[in-house]
């Protein structure tokens, strides 16, 4: 009986651990560092509104079934998968979905904890007072210094890692509970801060109104919105089907992944909020890319009153970000070595942390050493450099297939029964759920793929 089926790493102590856990995973550098720069990208109000629309029509449908399968399967990813696909007399092979979303988490993570460390390093860069009165030539030259030297960025990759690694070993009450429950308000706590400075600087209705104000907004803009609504949520790499296999029985998964989808949304749209005043007070361009946060924000920092404080503070909030991330990316595997090679949750996460660090090295030798030894993938892209390759690959390829899967698998080869006793919420919004599954966001994921490889 799946009722009796109980995860062997424990389970999560209320229904507000896990929505403060898995909104800690969706919650990253995605929300803080990504989605300022492409809503700038895009022009901002349109592709806000597009954004939103994607997080409830694709995002929504696949998180709760994400959820779902977790809290039937009760183990790592691919046990879970092995186990559902035998309950359901489905192929075996489904068992790929379980390995690709642990891989998938795995190589992110490798690469996640190198961009962390950047964030690290530019608390005490910033608090040091380095980019007061720093020209644009000036913060650029500290980036390009930090990124061409692979001892730096050696030594904050392997502090990040092991920080991760000693929440995970502690197991799911005293590591993962006791993380979050602290991380989690103090990150919204030092955004609110942040925002509320942005709300001083005289162009905070200047921030607002080019996030909300609608306006043109190309094709790719929209494929955009629809790949970051998507990624922002973590979904397709078994965080949140592994977080979910600790979620308790009688937990809504409706009403647990409607609050996760908000207060992802709700950090996103706080960034933005946080960020785009900033930019304009200081007739900077929000549109700056990827370098908004490590090449923008420290011109803004370094000419504003406080801007030490705040500037700190901020980079403080981007760790937060990502260290609540990588610890549910770090997870499945943790749980799946657990489960399959008898090891304890510490040596387990001794394994994959070391291992996660270890391919790591790859990404930091991307940005000097190796930054001429490029990578290419048939039919993909061609010409990366290996950290390029990993999130192209991760992000653009298993993420968006790993949705398909789950999508297909939830709604056309899971008896209705099973799903029904496990989301138990009111019959319309089950079969809203099902119609969405089924027929829109296989669809849109199958065009954000398509987009991804550039077939379209």
């Amino acid at each position: 009986m799946t009722s009796e089926r109980k995860s062997i790493h424990g389970q999560w102590s209320t229904r507000l651990m896990f929505i403060l856990a898995a909104t800690g995973s969706a919650v990253g550098l995605g929300n803080i560092w990504k989605f300022p720069y492409i809503t700038g990208e895009n022009g901002g109000g349109t592709f806000v509104l597009v954004y939103l629309l994607c997080i409830a029509l694709i995002g929504i449908p696949v998180m709760m079934a994400e959820i779902m399968l977790g809290r039937r399967g009760r183990q790592s990813p691919i046990n879970t998968m092995k186990t559902l696909a035998e309950e359901e007399r489905r192929n075996v092979n489904w068992i790929w979905l379980g390995r690709m979303g642990m891989v998938a988490g795995f190589m992110i993570l490798s690469y996640y904890s190198v961009i962390a460390g950047w964030a690290m390093s530019y608390i005490f860069r910033t608090a040091s007072g380095v980019f007061v009165g720093a020209t644009a030539e000036g913060v650029s030259s500290i980036f390009a210094d930090l990124v061409s030297d692979p001892e730096k960025l050696l030594a904050w990759h392997t502090i990040f890692m092991a920080m991760t690694m000693i929440v995970v070993a502690r197991g799911v009450k005293h590591g993962l509970e006791v993380a979050i429950r602290f991380l989690m308000p103090a990150l919204f706590a030092l955004l609110l801060l942040i925002v509320g400075y942005a709300m001083t600087t005289g162009h905070f209705m200047q921030g607002v109104s080019f996030m909300f104000t609608p306006g043109e907004i190309s094709n790719e803009g929209i494929l955009d919105a629809m790949g970051h609504a998507f990624f922002t949520l973590s979904l397709g790499m078994g965080a949140i089907m592994v977080y979910g296999s600790y979620l308790p029985k009688g937990t809504s998964i409706v009403q647990a992944t409607m609050f996760i989808a908000a207060a992802d949304t709700i950090v996103a749209l706080l960034a933005g909020l946080a960020i785009f005043p900033i930019v304009f007070a200081n007739g900077l361009e929000p549109g700056a890319g990827p370098g908004l946060i490590f090449k923008t924000l420290p011109i803004a920092f370094g000419q504003m009153e406080a801007g030490t404080l705040i500037g700190t503070t901020f980079f403080i909030l981007l760790v937060f970000a990502a260290w609540t991330s990588a610890i549910s990316l770090i997870e499945p595997a943790v749980a799946w070595l657990a489960e399959n090679k008898g090891m304890n949750r510490l040596h387990a996460s001794v394994w994959t942390g070391v291992a996660a660090w270890f391919v790591g090295l790859g990404t930091i030798f991307s940005f000097n050493i190796w930054s001429d030894k490029t990578w290419s993938i048939p039919y993909l892209f061609k010409d990366y450099t290996l950290f390029t390759t990993l999130e192209n690959l991760t992000f653009n390829v298993m993420l968006p297939l790993g949705g398909l899967f789950i999508a297909i698998f939830a709604a056309w080869l899971m008896r209705e029964s099973s799903s029904r006793d496990e989301l138990k919420t009111y019959d319309w919004i089950y079969r809203l759920w099902r119609i969405l599954l089924r027929y829109v966001t296989p669809v849109a994921i199958i065009i954000v793929f398509l987009k991804a490889i550039s077939i379209i």
